[in-house]
């Protein structure tokens, strides 16, 4: 029987526990990191909210797209995971504020997919899958036991990616 484990809004979570699925429940504008590691089996998931963490704040790395990807591959291999091995997914990064006159004055979805490419650039690290952007939220669920990740639109199916 599988135990759930909720990534809440600034958080991730690193499990090798194969019974253990990582989920991250709506998901707007906010991104989901997905990393697993086949060899080692060690799965990660972060919650991130916005896309830059420009004053260096150390309380909570992972509310940052940028300082929480560093922070969540430093906790993997912390944890026995291999660089070399990462497969890294996104899910998320939505704009979810309609207004045209806001939309293009905010895209906070928008920049947090961009700073995560630009993070996982400078890390060497390629993107194997993503499914962001638009104006829907997400769900995504990541099982520790193989690597699958599940995402799930609002008022959509579930697919995997």
């Amino acid at each position: 029987m599988s135990q759930i484990l909720s990534v809440g809004l600034g958080e991730a979570v690193v499990s090798n526990d194969p019974r253990e699925v990582l989920v991250a429940y709506g998901l707007g504008s906010c991104l989901g990191v997905a990393i697993y590691d086949p060899v080692s089996r060690l799965a990660g998931l972060l919650h991130a909210v916005l896309p830059l963490n420009g004053n260096g704040h150390q309380d909570n790395p992972y509310k940052y797209v940028d300082s929480g990807i560093q922070a969540l591959v430093e906790a993997m291999e912390a944890a026995g995971g291999q660089r070399r091995y990462f497969i890294v997914k996104l899910v998320g990064g939505a704009n979810m504020l309609l207004s045209s006159a806001l939309s293009h004055t905010f895209e906070i979805g928008t920049r947090n997919v961009q700073a995560a490419y630009r993070v996982l650039e400078m890390l060497n690290l390629k993107v194997a899958g993503a499914e962001v952007g638009g104006n829907v939220g997400r769900t995504v669920k990541l099982y520790v036991e193989s690597g699958k990740l599940v995402v799930r639109q609002i008022g959509g199916v579930e697919q995997t990616l």
